[in-house]
């Protein structure tokens, strides 16, 4: 049970091709504020929603602030028994340098 880190670009790929799911770790006002297109804001609260909607075996990507605290929510899907699991380097901040998708609050 592990997971793979990709870059942002290759998150960007799985989620077009693939219908990979973004999770976003960060708390509720940067998400609120601004987000990578079409992440799921992935908290304690959401987790259950989370299990109801991707099956053990879809394509699930998590992404955090700087790509440090998605390795370990990562981690801690595989060892649940999510088979796909990856975790985006350089966080939503990569995802911003490499010019993807985002949508705003502002």
């Amino acid at each position: 049970m592990s997971f793979t880190e990709i870059t942002p670009e290759f998150a960007w790929n799985m989620m077009q091709t693939k219908n990979a799911a973004l999770l976003d770790v960060r708390d509720a006002a940067r998400f609120a504020y601004s987000r990578a297109q079409g992440a799921f804001h992935l908290t304690n609260q959401s987790y259950g929603q989370f299990q109801d909607t991707y099956d053990f075996d879809h394509p699930i990507i998590v992404s955090c602030y700087h790509g440090v605290s998605s390795r370990s929510v990562a981690a801690f899907l595989a060892e649940q028994g999510y088979d796909n699991v990856y975790s985006v380097i350089g966080g939503f901040e990569g995802w911003q340098r490499a010019g993807l998708p985002i949508e705003t609050a502002y």
